[in-house]
């Protein structure tokens, strides 16, 4: 298993009832499909963009420090792209 890290744009305008349960439905995924959390919470509350991302001009940055097999990281990421309340994700490998 590989150590990744996660950094996750989603929506400014959601409520904290919203914003909660998609964090939880971000470590969720991670958990699924194998992967074991090591940190995870919110990073940064509504951060400027350098440039519009559909349309928004901020954004709430969360991030996750996890580890899994790297086989994983395709279906994690596929499950992210299908979420609407997302609007950006990075999974970088960590050394």
């Amino acid at each position: 298993m590989n150590k990744y890290e996660a950094l996750i744009i989603v929506k400014p305008d959601l409520s904290e009832e919203n914003r909660k349960n998609l964090f939880q439905q971000i470590d969720e995924a991670i958990t699924k499909h194998g992967g074991v959390i090591s940190q995870s919470g919110l990073w940064s509350e509504r951060k400027k963009l350098f440039f519009p991302i559909k349309k928004y001009l901020e954004g709430v940055y969360y991030l996750a420090g996890f580890s899994i097999a790297p086989l994983a990281i395709k279906d994690i990421r596929h499950t992210y792209n299908l979420n609407e309340d997302i609007l950006r994700v990075l999974i970088t490998k960590l050394e």
